[in-house]
């Protein structure tokens, strides 16, 4: 299986710039393949594969303009148009929206493949760069000398930190130990997460905490002239600010998700269409600080890697509005309703452990009657369910 180890790294001034040089090449070839592919489609309607890119490039580094191109690797530039071709075919399969161009002020990354480096008892030497790459290893259980990645991205964030990615093939891990406990997760914004256990894993929400320095750094850069060297300064505190947040979530959504892994067999989640309830101006932002996408992709993740089940119900079952107690369904249930008492048999209900239970009994009556377990796209493939919720018996 493939997995990558992800360290900081802390290139010294010459191989900071040749990598900044490196970046700059690697956006220009994005940029300038894009358009000239997008051009093309409007004016002859044909689609443009890897090779005819290919040849594109080599006509770009022959002109006189983009002469530089020729003086950074080349790897990482035949890697770009690698990239880019995926992301047309993910956007004609209608994965992902059309790719779109690359600002310097964003992410910067360089992929090389092994004719672009060489690993030497954990060195790292990168292809035109003078002496090893320093980086600092994070696994002690695994010895840095013996792994034999197959590509390595050097990547720059938008706060200054620099880091290098090593993507590996190993062997499949041992499958973690049964625990024969099986859950169901309801997503919410109050609670990260509800289990049916009634469990709540709250939602640490870092971005609130940080939000008025946030608006204050945001401000001072809104005053400082464009193109200055102060407003770079203030970018650079914002970016810095945005960077805290992101690794904190990001760290407290892996430890929950372990967690998680370790001790139930069979996780139950919904399919949420979280990139339509965005749309929604009032709940945007506090949906997108709790990080619903992440938190299940890194589900999916990790059960596949250690040997467990992920169970993807469907996106329109009425898990709030159904008792989980006789099975009766609600014709209306406001969103500030957190509390209901079924009128059928009197159970009260706490409206999130309710649609937990229900996510839970819905995930093994599905996955038992063999319909699709684990669905990594949207929900166009709908689950083994009928459109009514059936009524179950107490």
């Amino acid at each position: 299986m493939r997995t990558a180890y992800k360290c900081r790294a802390y290139p010294d001034p010459e191989q900071a710039a040749a990598l900044n040089r490196t970046f700059g090449c690697v956006r220009k070839v994005w940029n300038e393949i894009l358009d000239w592919r997008t051009k093309r489609f409007h004016a002859e309607g044909s689609r443009t594969s890897y090779a005819d890119s290919d040849r594109y490039l080599t006509r770009l580094k022959r002109s006189e303009e983009l002469s530089f191109l020729n003086e950074v690797s080349s790897v990482p530039l035949q890697q770009t148009l690698r990239h880019q071709s995926t992301a047309f075919a993910n956007f004609f399969a209608k994965r992902a929206r059309y790719p779109r161009f690359k600002s310097r002020n964003g992410r910067q990354s360089a992929a090389y493949t092994r004719s672009a480096f060489r690993m030497r008892e954990g060195e790292l030497h990168l292809a035109k760069m003078a002496g090893p790459l320093r980086y600092v290893w994070s696994w002690p259980d695994v010895d840095r000398a013996t792994i034999d990645p197959t590509t390595v991205t050097v990547s720059r964030e938008p706060d200054g930190m620099w880091y290098v990615s090593f993507a590996v093939d190993i062997d499949a891990p041992e499958p973690l130990p049964p625990t024969n406990d099986q859950v169901g997760i309801d997503l919410g914004i109050i609670d990260l997460a509800v289990t049916s256990d009634g469990d709540r894993i709250a939602n640490p929400r870092h971005m609130e905490r940080k939000q008025r320095n946030l608006a204050r750094y945001q401000r001072r850069m809104g005053r400082k002239c464009k193109g200055s060297a102060n407003r770079r300064k203030a970018a650079h505190k914002v970016a810095v600010a945005h960077g805290k947040v992101r690794r904190a979530h990001r760290d407290y959504l892996h430890k929950t998700t372990t967690a998680l892994v370790r001790r139930y067999d069979v996780i139950v989640i919904e399919d949420l269409n979280v990139s339509g309830m965005v749309r929604n101006r009032r709940l945007a932002r506090a949906i997108s600080s709790c990080g619903w996408g992440a938190f299940r992709t890194m589900l999916e993740c990790k059960t596949a890697r250690w040997g467990k089940r992920l169970v993807v119900v469907n996106r329109w079952y009425p898990s709030s509005k159904l008792c989980s107690a006789c099975g009766h369904l609600l014709a209306r249930l406001s969103p500030k309703t957190r509390r209901w008492t079924c009128p059928d048999c009197g159970t009260l209900h706490d409206r999130d452990t309710n649609a937990a239970k229900n996510i839970l009994a819905e995930g093994l009556s599905v996955s038992a009657c063999g319909a699709d377990v684990r669905h990594s796209g949207t929900s166009r493939v709908q689950s083994a369910m009928k459109q009514e919720a059936p009524r179950r018996e107490p």
